[in-house]
């Protein structure tokens, strides 16, 4: 799926949302999700994933041509870590994602739930 793909999907779901204005909102919040990656904040979008900047090191490469060796510098890099629900759909577990623990933390009866979630086939 492409930018162009997003736009059009946009477009189409929104009710009185031509194609322009759909374009604009696409590229609305990619920008400020760019920004927020700059600015080294975190995003995250509940049931599909988070993004993150990670630090790199400095490290020692080599150039695979003549093997030199020479010095990579350090740097931020933006990494995408998924959901379980966006993993558990895709892997064909919908249901198991959908599926919960209760809300109250007693170990007890997280245990409690545990063993009727896998009796059931949930867990």
């Amino acid at each position: 799926m492409t930018k162009r793909d997003i736009i059009e999907a946009v477009a189409q779901q929104a009710l009185r949302c031509s194609r322009r204005d759909a374009e604009r909102l696409v590229n609305a919040v990619f920008a400020s999700m760019t920004a927020a990656l700059a600015a080294g904040d975190r995003i995250e979008l509940r049931g599909f994933g988070s993004f993150t900047v990670k630090q790199r090191a400095a490290r020692v490469g080599r150039n695979p041509r003549t093997g030199t060796r020479l010095t990579v510098a350090a740097k931020n890099i933006p990494v995408f870590k998924v959901s379980k629900a966006l993993r558990a759909r895709v892997g064909g577990t919908w249901q198991a994602a959908r599926t919960r623990a209760p809300a109250n933390d007693q170990r007890n009866e997280g245990e409690e739930w545990d063993k009727n979630a896998k009796a059931a086939g949930n867990a």
